[in-house]
């Protein structure tokens, strides 16, 4: 991954970037996104 990608990586929930989360790589409908630390236990288990 490239300096540019990283610097562009934002949450998929909150939008949140990796200077203010750590954030994590997935993919979805076979596409990479991010998730963040904070966001990913609401797409595990869903709002409550």
């Amino acid at each position: 991954m490239s300096d540019q990608e990283n610097q562009d990586a934002k949450c998929i929930e909150c939008g949140a970037g990796s200077d203010q989360k750590v954030l994590l790589s997935c993919l979805k409908n076979g596409s990479e996104t991010w998730v963040c630390v904070h966001c990913l236990p609401m797409l595990i288990h869903g709002a409550h």
